[in-house]
């Protein structure tokens, strides 16, 4: 039995008033932020940003509670860290962890990547 397509993420919740620059520097690293609430693979974005919210700062029992009403976004990875249909680099998670890291005032997540359903770009912005 084949996995349904998917397209590996990391869920991070970030501070709004830090999104956008969190966003230009993953976009320089050809990495894309998708806010939940209005990522095209959501059928119900408010219901899927509110659960995903919950339940990761609900799982940290009250060290994320600051984090209660920040942004909750999909980051996924670029064309130029794909490689047909190898796994995606250590040099992808590596990048994408520092850069987080740099952001750990205004950032919560864990280190490991998830899984979700494409995440279609229009053609015109591959380019």
């Amino acid at each position: 039995m084949r996995r349904a397509p998917h397209e590996n993420v990391a869920t991070v919740l970030v501070e709004p008033r830090a999104l956008e620059d969190l966003e230009l520097e993953l976009m320089a690293l050809d990495m894309r932020v998708w806010p939940i609430r209005t990522a095209p693979n959501c059928l119900d974005g408010r219901r899927t940003e509110f659960q995903v919210r919950h339940r990761l700062v609900t799982q940290q029992r009250g060290a994320w509670d600051c984090a209660a009403d920040w942004t909750p976004v999909w980051v996924g990875f670029g064309p130029s860290w794909r490689h047909g249909d190898e796994p995606l680099p250590w040099a992808a998670h590596r990048a994408l962890w520092q850069l987080l890291d740099s952001y750990a005032v205004h950032v919560r997540f864990h280190r490991r990547l998830g899984g979700v359903t494409p995440l279609l770009v229009p053609e015109d912005a591959r380019r």
